[in-house]
């Protein structure tokens, strides 16, 4: 576009839209929580940017019931900003979870949402939804 040449950017947004522009990978150390007790576990989160360009990144963890970030259990979800990512960076985020001792024995699905933002992180270009499976028994 010729307003983006004018200010000496380039239109980056059409071929953001076309392609994943993250790598998500993520890992629990212990592997599961425990039913009957209080139990943590440490959820590390591997986020690549996968574009030629610099992205504007912010992550989004979301919990089901009975799993908490800390020990009462009421924050369900968290946001990071991350700042700008060059091409081919790589950022390794670890959370702490907790579960709660009614916590049923079972599959429980988490959310992790890597989202690209344009001029700040009010706007929203592209984003990379991951449902990753935390096992209690």
């Amino acid at each position: 576009m010729a307003l983006f040449d004018l200010f000496g950017k380039r239109d980056s947004s059409k071929d953001l839209t076309k392609r994943v522009p993250y790598v998500v990978s993520t890992e629990f150390m212990p592997y599961r929580l425990y039913t009957g007790k209080k139990s943590t576990t440490t959820m590390s989160i591997r986020l690549k940017n996968a574009t030629n360009d610099v992205l504007l990144t912010s992550l989004v963890v979301e919990l089901p019931n009975k799993i908490g970030f800390e020990e009462i259990g009421l924050a369900k979800e968290r946001e990071i900003r991350l700042g700008e990512l060059a091409p081919s960076e790589e950022k390794e985020l670890s959370f702490s979870l907790r579960n709660s001792i009614d916590a049923d024995k079972g599959e429980y699905t988490l959310s992790v949402t890597a989202i690209a933002h344009y001029r700040d992180y009010g706007h929203v270009m592209n984003a990379v939804k991951k449902h990753v499976v935390l096992k209690v028994g």
